[in-house]
């Protein structure tokens, strides 16, 4: 059951309630002057997420998962333009079976 702060309409006074939720507000009574006055107000709550459903956890996925791709692409060659030169292997001869010019 929720915990509801009030203030009466006549002593002026806060008060907490501890109320179901289908508790009317007409009908909760002030513990300092007995009186049926009572307003609700709004309380600050606070709450604590656990787990993968934490706010832009997604995002935070997302944004890993592309940097581990990104990653992984970098190291493919280019699609177009020129490739990088082999390492330098010496010169083989030309083979003495064909035809060269002179």
């Amino acid at each position: 059951m929720p915990i509801y702060e009030y203030r009466c309409g006549q002593c002026e006074k806060q008060f907490d309630a501890t109320q179901s939720v289908h508790a009317r507000v007409e009908d909760t009574v002030c513990p300092h002057c007995n009186a049926q006055s009572a307003t609700r107000l709004l309380s600050a709550c606070t709450a604590q997420v656990k787990g993968t459903r934490k706010t832009g956890f997604a995002e935070m996925k997302a944004y890993n998962m592309l940097d581990e791709r990104m990653d992984k692409f970098a190291k493919l060659p280019p699609l177009m333009g020129k490739r990088a030169a082999p390492d330098a292997a010496p010169p083989s001869e030309p083979s003495t079976g064909g035809t060269t010019e002179h």
